[in-house]
C-alpha cells in the first residue's frame, strides 16, 4: 500500500478534478490518500462549490469527493486560507479538516507518490 500526497493551489475545475480523480483511484486501490488545499485552492472546499463544477466527459465531482472520503481519504485545508480568503471553519464541507502546513508535512513524510495541481 502506498501513501499518495496531493496539493491543490487553485480552485478552478482544472485544479480540482485531477486531485479527486487520482485520489479516488488510489484510495480504491487501497492506498492512503491525503489532499491538502493551499490557500489558493481552499475556496473549492467551501460548501456547495464542487457541486457547481462540471467538466465535459468527467464524473461528478461530488461523487468523487464522497467516494474518497468514504474510502478513508483525508481532505485538509491550510489554516492560512481562513484569513487569506476571509473564510471560516464552518464554511467548509463536512469531512474537511483545517490544519497547518507543518502538520501536513509531518503527515506525508512517508508518501511514496506526490502530485501538485
Amino acid at each position: 500500500m502506498a501513501k499518495v500526497a496531493i496539493t491543490v493551489n487553485g480552485s478552478e475545475p482544472v485544479n480540482v478534478f485531477p486531485p479527486f480523480i487520482l485520489g479516488s483511484s488510489a484510495a480504491a486501490s487501497g492506498d492512503d490518500v491525503v489532499i491538502f488545499f493551499c490557500p489558493g485552492g481552499a475556496p473549492a472546499m467551501v460548501k456547495g462549490k464542487i457541486e457547481e463544477m462540471k467538466g465535459k466527459g468527467l464524473p461528478e465531482l461530488k461523487e468523487l469527493y464522497d467516494g474518497l472520503v468514504g474510502l478513508g481519504g483525508k481532505i485538509y485545508v491550510c489554516e492560512l486560507a481562513l484569513e487569506a480568503k476571509d473564510l471560516k471553519k464552518e464554511d467548509f464541507r463536512d469531512g474537511v479538516e483545517i490544519i497547518g502546513a507543518t502538520t501536513f508535512i509531518n503527515e506525508i513524510k512517508d508518501a511514496t507518490l506526490t502530485f501538485s495541481f
